[in-house]
């Protein structure tokens, strides 16, 4: 069984809503044993029908998305009806549901509105219970070859993916076979192209019929593993977790923000942080995790110097001796934190976030981070990227790493003192 997604939708090309479809899509069709062999987006309107076209001439289960609104630029189920040779008919149950749905919000229906009840001859209804739309699943067995399998879905994720789940997922189930063994292996501090180097003549000579794939993020790459047999995949898993040690901080969907808060947890101990260039997402990350009040204190955001020294106690004449950006600066950041708080482990940042171009001292993308413990503070000095928001993102990134670091130290009794 082969599977194309068509995503439709003017507003997915021009970058105003995220396409997030493939991602839920792709992911619950793995869980079945399914792969999308190929997706596609395309503007509103007569492309439609082409990529449709198209796409039943190499798929057996094709899956588009969008464009069964109310306005004129919704033309999907008439594109797809009158591709496969059906006539529209009127349905007068969905209207009801429609009259319905805006009677609870004391509107009435514009006439427009009916056309969402047209439907092609033959196509079976798959409900709506988030919106005004229904899917449509559509069989065609007019052509050589297998039947082609259409499912006509809206395109809001609010609407779409519970009608997935529902109407569409089980029915693929039920044609498909055991799910798709793949494992994930997220790691950082290695480039892609290193990683690939140090892994993949070794995973490729132990366990030649497992497919290896890489996806690298900022400051992070998946090492990821596909194969048929699921014993197989997890023996190749824990060979690559072997030979990449550290640099493997989690699985799956693990975040490094999630591995820190249950390290801590695991271990007892207490953290904070003390932020200048990112500005508090370093303690955003940390309490997106489910559970981090039981081990996050807080966060100083202490942009402005005064405020490094009112509420971390960095002394004036350090800042004015060395810069806000240097290592004397961040080590007391860091040290000032502990103390404040009371944290087992702080960790505090200061630099350059640009995109100005700094100074030949201290040029944009400049960054310090230290680490505090019983044991003293440790700093690291890193050249990230001069954009902003992207070194916001990596600056808070290392920042969590050095945290799992020390975090793994203490788990394995190799630090004195944590």
């Amino acid at each position: 069984m082969t599977v194309e997604l068509l995503n439709t939708g003017s507003e997915l090309l021009l970058g105003q809503t995220l396409n997030t479809h493939a991602r839920f899509i792709g992911r619950r069709l793995a869980d079945c044993g399914l792969r999308i062999a190929r997706q596609t987006t395309v503007p509103d309107g007569p492309e439609i029908g082409a990529a449709l076209a198209e796409a039943m001439s190499r798929a057996t289960v094709i899956i588009v998305t969008g464009g069964l609104g109310p306005t004129s630029d919704d033309i999907t189920r008439d594109v797809a009806a009158a591709l496969l040779g059906r006539s529209l008919h009127f349905e007068p149950d969905i209207f009801e549901r429609i009259r319905e749905r805006f009677a609870r919000r004391g509107l009435t229906p514009p006439e427009r509105v009916k056309v969402q009840a047209m439907v092609p001859d033959g196509a079976e209804i798959l409900p709506n219970d988030h919106g005004t739309a229904p899917g449509l699943y559509l069989v065609d067995e007019s052509r050589p070859g297998p039947p082609k399998r259409l499912y006509l879905l809206p395109g809001p994720p609010r609407e779409l993916n519970p009608m997935f789940e529902s109407h569409v997922l089980p029915r693929l189930r039920a044609m498909a076979g055991p799910p798709l063994p793949i494992r994930i292996l997220r790691t950082i501090g290695i480039p892609e192209s290193h990683l690939q180097d140090r892994i993949e003549g070794p995973l490729r000579s132990q366990f030649p019929d497992v497919e290896i794939g890489y996806c690298a993020r900022p400051g992070e790459v998946d090492l990821r593993l596909i194969g048929r047999d699921a014993g197989l995949v997890a023996r190749a898993e824990e060979f690559a977790a072997r030979d990449l040690g550290d640099a493997v901080y989690g699985t799956g969907d693990d975040t490094l923000e999630q591995v820190v808060v249950r390290l801590a947890s695991s271990a007892g101990l207490r953290l904070a942080c003390a932020e200048s260039c990112t500005g508090g997402h370093l303690a955003d990350r940390l309490t997106g995790v489910p559970g981090a009040s039981a081990v996050f204190l807080g966060a100083a955001v202490v942009y402005a110097n005064e405020e490094k020294t009112r509420q971390l106690g960095v002394p004036p004449e350090l800042i004015a001796r060395h810069g806000a950006v240097s290592a004397e600066v961040a080590a007391a950041m860091a040290e000032g934190c502990l103390r404040r708080t009371g944290a087992d482990h702080a960790i505090a940042l200061t630099g350059v976030a640009g995109p100005g171009p700094g100074t030949p001292e201290k040029p944009a993308g400049l960054c310090f981070i230290a680490h505090a413990s019983a044991r003293g503070a440790r700093v690291e000095r890193l050249t990230l990227p001069p954009d902003r928001p992207a070194f916001k993102e990596a600056a808070a990134q290392v920042a969590l790493d050095i945290l799992r670091r020390a975090l793994m130290l203490c788990a394995r009794g190799a630090e004195k003192s944590c």
